[in-house]
């Protein structure tokens, strides 16, 4: 069995067609015991026997594995919306190429049609209009199938939120008798409960594209990035993801990451790929993907490997590459691995940092809740701070005065000076003046002065050097970035911008780095909407390797603070407690840390399994190392 680690979010109601299904038996499933499941095969499987039960769809619950659905066939005499219906719910089942779908269909447009071309998730699920015959006596009919768009998923399996209406026209014809569908739109229609239980958002993992700046660290071209992709949950899981991870990086990423494997690798024909009994992963490659060197092989095992282990619950414990005929290529075991673990550039975050109510940069060990001043300069309060961030070894910080004016920087050691401000706003009023730093996983520092007359976004290499400062084309005149938080990887920084209306959005960039050491070219590009619901964010924080923890508000509704990936879609996180008034809040991305937030009550801190405990009652702008 495959673990869900990243399942869609649990269900908000049910699908509109919930009661067509139950009472017209549209869905049958097979349900096989677990315990006889465990003793014979450890997966999900049809019965060889048995009775086939229908179950509402309102009784599946979202973690039951053991539950397959499969679509029923047209029946005789079936009008032409009885026929768009049972359609678009025969592709909802777990078939894993829609056989029972196509039956709906004519035979030429079943041989044509491309159900994995696109899925568009509609709010509620698609709703067919009564038939029109075409006009003039043709002869057929026209169903408009309608619904309210929430998000877009591409052929490369990329995820988009999407707004909009979904209209579409599914003509029908007479094909022996008997209304099927002659035209209709490439893709799938799927409603938001369905497409949760359908479908699984897991992590492909590409190597980050650092330009020059990659000379800056040890391994800096073995780097990699999480690329989140959504697959169909049971059919072929193993396949299906190493198929995705051939596929290449999705279309936002790809400026800045690069893959291994050469165009036109694929896995040669006829395998069904899984973990054997230890944990290794087998797989065999077809002449383009197996005509490689030693070092380019090694390389594109780790990606696999790391892939892989993302939708596995099981670890994998070696991935071994060979050619067509077997021919072993290249192996490494997880422990090879440990150099490229996704995420290594995060640290160890051993301390959390505050600012405390003698406004000095203060921090609390990993399992201590009493909070003392860093060593140096920044925690003997001679100047008041506002905001902090600390690199990601935890030997610098950096901190913005109280009045948000100056940006300073100094070692964390025993006898640091201030010195001077690296940086300093002109901006007249605080609130127009310099955000929190925050730190990549290079070492070098972002920050942005939100002066209106010179609005600004601004790296400091190495944290101390002469600021550069970096394009942002997207934009627009009126509009500055109010924070920001970069990953670690340096090629994802998350964007919380100030629109000219006052509103304030969250959106995802692309660190984009060409040119040479000595002139190096950045830009943050294809701005992207992160947490659409929210028409309002406070704060934001990265919390996973794609993942990030978002404090806003919708329309009408009370603040509230939740998980959304980095695709924009809502995570399976658990609903995390309610807390009051938060203007801040961190995390890591090593996800077994705790959160922090900045609250009414003082400075918080969110255990695992725990409700939110009380760290001080003063103090502000709580930070993990970057």
């Amino acid at each position: 069995m495959r673990s869900d680690e990243r399942d869609g979010q649990a269900r908000q109601g049910q699908d509109a067609r919930v009661g067509l299904r139950s009472r017209r038996g549209r869905r049958a499933v097979a349900v096989q015991l677990t315990a006889l499941v465990v003793l014979l095969s450890g997966c999900a499987s049809m019965p060889d026997d048995g009775t086939v039960d229908h179950v509402d769809s309102s009784h599946r619950a979202e973690s039951d594995s053991q539950v397959r659905v499969f679509g029923v066939s047209p029946q005789k005499g079936e009008k032409p919306q009885q026929i768009v219906r049972g359609f678009l719910e025969a592709t909802t089942s777990d078939e894993a190429a829609f056989s029972t779908a196509k039956e709906y269909l004519t035979d030429s447009t079943a041989a044509h049609w491309d159900p994995f071309a696109s899925t568009s998730v509609v709010s509620g699920g698609p709703s067919p209009a009564n038939a029109r015959r075409d006009a003039g006596g043709g002869g057929g009919s026209n169903v408009q199938v309608t619904g309210t768009r929430v998000a877009e998923v591409d052929d490369r399996h990329a995820y988009s939120p999407k707004d909009g209406d979904y209209n579409e026209s599914f003509h029908l014809t007479k094909d022996g008798g008997e209304w099927r569908i002659d035209h209709l739109p490439d893709g799938l229609v799927l409603g938001e409960s369905d497409f949760q239980r359908i479908y699984r958002p897991i992590n492909n993992y590409y190597y980050a594209e650092l330009g020059p700046d990659a000379e800056a660290i040890t391994g800096g071209k073995d780097v990699l990035v999480a690329d989140p992709v959504f697959l169909r949950r049971r059919i072929d899981p193993v396949t299906a993801t190493v198929n995705a991870l051939l596929d290449g990086p999705t279309g936002w990423l790809d400026p800045v990451v690069d893959s291994s494997f050469p165009e036109g690798a694929r896995i040669a024909p006829g395998q069904r790929l899984s973990l054997d009994d230890s944990g290794a992963l087998n797989v065999r490659l077809n002449s383009q993907g197996a005509k490689v060197s030693q070092k380019r092989c090694v390389r594109m095992a780790f990606q696999m490997l790391y892939t892989v282990q993302d939708q596995a619950s099981a670890k994998v414990s070696k991935v071994v590459l060979a050619d067509a005929g077997g021919r072993t290529l290249c192996e490494r075991t997880r422990e090879d691995a440990e150099d490229y673990q996704p995420g290594r550039l995060n640290g160890r975050a051993s301390h959390q940092y505050f600012v405390d109510g003698d406004h000095r940069v203060s921090s609390f060990d990993e399992n201590s809740d009493d909070p003392k001043p860093v060593k140096g300069a920044l925690g003997q309060g001679e100047t008041e701070m506002g905001a902090v961030a600390v690199n990601r070894t935890e030997h610098e910080g950096a901190a913005v005065s109280r009045a948000r004016r100056s940006l300073y920087v100094t070692s964390l050691s025993e006898d640091s000076k201030l010195g001077d401000p690296v940086l300093t706003s002109k901006a007249k009023h605080e609130k127009e003046r310099l955000t929190a730093p925050s730190w990549d996983g290079l070492g070098d520092l972002w920050i942005a002065d939100r002066d209106p007359d010179d609005p600004r976004l601004l790296r400091i290499p190495g944290g101390k050097e002469t600021p550069e400062e970096v394009d942002v084309p997207q934009l627009a005149e009126g509009e500055r970035i109010e924070s920001l938080r970069i990953a670690s990887d340096g090629v994802r920084m998350a964007l919380h911008i100030r629109e000219k209306d006052g509103s304030r959005t969250l959106k995802l960039g692309r660190v984009q780095r060409t040119g040479t050491p000595q002139e190096p070219q950045l830009s943050v590009t294809s701005l992207r909407p992160l947490a659409p619901q929210f028409e309002d964010v406070s704060a934001v924080s990265w919390a996973g390797g794609s993942r990030l923890v978002v404090v806003g508000r919708e329309s009408g509704s009370v603040q509230q603070m939740q998980y959304f990936e980095t695709d924009g879609a809502s995570s399976n996180q658990p609903t995390l407690p309610g807390i009051n008034d938060v203007t801040g809040v961190a995390a890591s991305e090593d996800e077994s840390k705790p959160l922090l937030a900045d609250s009414e009550d003082g400075i918080v801190r969110l255990p695992p399994d725990a409700n939110w405990k009380t760290l001080t009652d003063s103090g502000t702008s709580p930070a993990y190392p970057g």
